[in-house]
């Protein structure tokens, strides 16, 4: 198993100047981090890669749509081929990085909301778009890893089980599902049916609280989640995913108003103390 922390807590473009913070987090013990990418060019995240490993940090990559003038699921062809070029941008910089996936809400807008629930006609679209996504990833050698957003973040796809569905129909190997266990918290009656039944699809995981603090102070049923997850035979990355109010953009985008945690490093601390905790519990 494999330990991570998203960047997210501090920022959506990491460079030179978190240096230190890298550093700590690795003599945290952690194995790698998820940078984000949002911005800039290949070249910078192949330097980043190159800091990366001087630290000894390996990396996945984690990214979303917000722009509606990107959206994949869109009736206009000429969105959708934007959106697709978009995706090859993404995945070229995480390939640059060093990463061989990237996950994320990656499969519709982030908050744009048409009033009613997926149609079959979108449901469509989507599978056709990242089936072109898939192509350009295999290319590359990264996989994308969609994540089932809750009600209140998208619409096209809450569920773990809605997602596996999508996800078949996609049909590519490098289209896969990421499970995340504050977005579960909040739509699936059976967090843990949810993943157990959809093993097959997963690639990657989100261990994140049900306030997005500090693993292991909230409601999620870590002890059930962990032994699930050595269950079903998953043996890869367990990334951290915490948000906090440093960055006044992505705190409005995930609707955070509040502090969670005395500090970040409570949270990448604490966080991975609680992960390992339970690992040893489930050897």
């Amino acid at each position: 198993m494999k330990i991570g922390m998203c960047m997210f807590l501090w920022t959506t473009r990491v460079g030179p100047e978190h240096q230190a913070l890298l550093s700590d987090i690795r003599a945290t013990g952690f194995d790698g981090v998820e940078i984000p990418v949002f911005e800039g060019a290949p070249a910078d995240y192949r330097r980043l890669g190159s800091q990366l490993d001087a630290l000894g940090l390996a990396r996945t990559a984690v990214s979303a749509i917000g722009d509606p003038a990107l959206d994949l699921i869109s009736p206009d062809a000429t969105v959708r081929r934007r959106a697709v070029d978009r995706m090859r941008w993404v995945l070229d910089c995480t390939a640059e990085l060093g990463a061989d996936r990237v996950s994320g809400p990656l499969h519709s807008v982030l908050g744009q909301f048409s009033g009613s629930g997926p149609t079959a006609d979108e449901l469509s679209r989507a599978v056709e778009s990242q089936q072109q996504i898939g192509e350009h990833a295999a290319k590359v050698g990264v996989t994308v890893g969609l994540e089932a957003l809750n009600r209140f973040e998208c619409y096209l796809v809450n569920t773990m089980d809605d997602l596996a569905a999508l996800v078949r129909r996609i049909g590519h190997p490098n289209i896969r599902a990421m499970y995340d266990t504050f977005h579960a918290n909040i739509e699936e009656t059976d967090p843990i049916g949810a993943l157990t039944r959809n093993r097959a699809e997963v690639v990657h995981i989100h261990i994140s609280e049900n306030d997005r603090g500090v693993p292991g102070r909230g409601n999620i049923p870590w002890a059930d989640t962990f032994a699930a997850i050595r269950s079903i035979g998953y043996d890869d990355w367990l990334t951290i995913e915490a948000f906090g109010r440093g960055l006044p953009d992505l705190a409005a985008a995930t609707k955070v108003w509040r502090d969670f945690a005395e500090s970040p490093e409570a949270v990448y601390r604490d966080g991975f103390a609680h992960i390992t905790a339970h690992l040893a519990r489930n050897a």
